[in-house]
């Protein structure tokens, strides 16, 4: 974290202790002002940020309806918080991402995390199932300088989170409407039926009934528009579990299709591995630390 980002956050955290007790909100501002808008990066790739960066046509009006006071990727300029709006792009990795997040969110009225690090944890969340301290030995020279957690964690499990943008990377279209709808002070419309939908609606042939293709579109989070299987490709389930995911119907029919155990843990061990519905699908089909008798 940068000596700007610490002066930004101290300067907003009194004011939010302020209103804790009492005194005026900190996020008040006259009705000209624009509403503030903050862009933070953990562990990632920065993908999700590049989608806001390349909406490009609709930068220019968003720039207009609000204050982009913090976003490394676009700008050097730094406006201090408190923030209307935070974006949070991924995971928590280490004891300082968990002081950082905290601090974030002392400096926001509004905390929204975006994509499927910051959501579920994302690849990194491999490293759950593992040992980390042996990876560390065997990768690093010196492991004692690597300072590290041993579980990659979603956002929500260390601050309140006001709502999840999912997606790997997230979709344009979806995050301007998240944006709109809390400067609006409404709630966001994105869909939370499954990838099926998409493909209904696009016309797509079902590859797993036509083909006998592995797909997870009927546990997968709509938001795609369908791509993989609109290109006779299984989806890979990179929005994450859609609202009520069936994943022990559908490995069962996977498994019914051909695949042995081991595939049909790795079929839900990619993008969104620490999702709850795909982890602990995943784990139903690990037999990697059972004990033989």
């Amino acid at each position: 974290m940068s000596a700007h980002d610490h002066s930004d956050l101290e300067q907003a955290d009194p004011q939010h202790a302020e209103h804790k007790q009492g005194h005026p909100d900190p996020y008040h501002r006259p009705p000209q002002e624009r509403p503030k808008l903050a862009i933070w990066k953990f562990a990632s790739c920065d993908g999700c940020q590049l989608t806001l960066l390349n909406c490009e046509d609709e930068l220019i009006p968003l720039a207009g309806a609000v204050e982009i006071a913090y976003f490394p990727e676009a700008t050097r300029a730094v406006v201090q918080g408190p923030y209307d709006v935070s974006l949070v792009e991924g995971s928590v990795t280490t004891a300082s991402d968990a002081e950082r997040i905290r601090e974030i969110r002392r400096a926001s009225r509004r905390l929204i995390t975006i994509g499927a690090c910051a959501t579920s944890g994302g690849i990194q969340a491999l490293r759950n199932f593992a040992d980390v301290a042996q990876y560390r030995s065997i990768v690093y020279a010196h492991p004692e300088y690597v300072q590290t957690l041993e579980r990659s964690a979603p956002i929500s499990e260390h601050v309140t989170v006001d709502f999840e943008l999912h997606g790997c990377p997230i979709d344009a279209a979806q995050l301007l409407e998240v944006l709109a709808a809390f400067v609006q002070d409404r709630h966001p419309r994105i869909p939370t039926y499954s990838v099926c939908v998409e493909c209904k609606r696009r016309g797509a042939v079902c590859v797993a009934v036509a083909h006998g293709t592995p797909c997870l579109g009927p546990v997968t989070q709509a938001g795609c528009g369908a791509l993989c299987p609109a290109f006779s490709r299984g989806c890979y389930g990179c929005f994450g579990p859609q609202d009520t995911p069936n994943t022990r119907s559908l490995a069962d029919r996977l498994r019914m299709g051909g695949m042995d155990e081991s595939q049909a843990m790795r079929i839900f061990r990619t993008f969104n591995a620490g999702a709850e519905a795909f982890r602990a699908e995943s784990e139903r089909h690990d037999h990697t630390h059972e004990v033989a008798p």
